[in-house]
């Protein structure tokens, strides 16, 4: 894991799929537990998946939080 890929978690949107457009970093971890049980895609967006999933998994969500972009108001 490296500091960039933690800051793609909170720039990136998902490309596909249910949550097509949503943050990684706010995907439900249900969502990315099924990514788990049925696999990953390949590919840079699969390790990011993976590396959420364990996030979410170990509740350390919190940790992506000082990376957050502030809310434009």
């Amino acid at each position: 894991m490296q500091q960039e890929d933690l800051q793609h978690l909170v720039s990136w949107t998902m490309p596909f799929g249910k949550y097509k457009g949503r943050l990684l970093a706010d995907l439900p971890g249900h969502y990315l537990g099924w990514f788990a049980r049925e696999g990953f895609p390949p590919g840079q967006i699969g390790a990011l998946l993976a590396l959420m999933y364990e996030l979410d998994h170990n509740n350390l969500r919190h940790l992506l939080d000082p990376l957050r972009q502030p809310r434009r108001s």
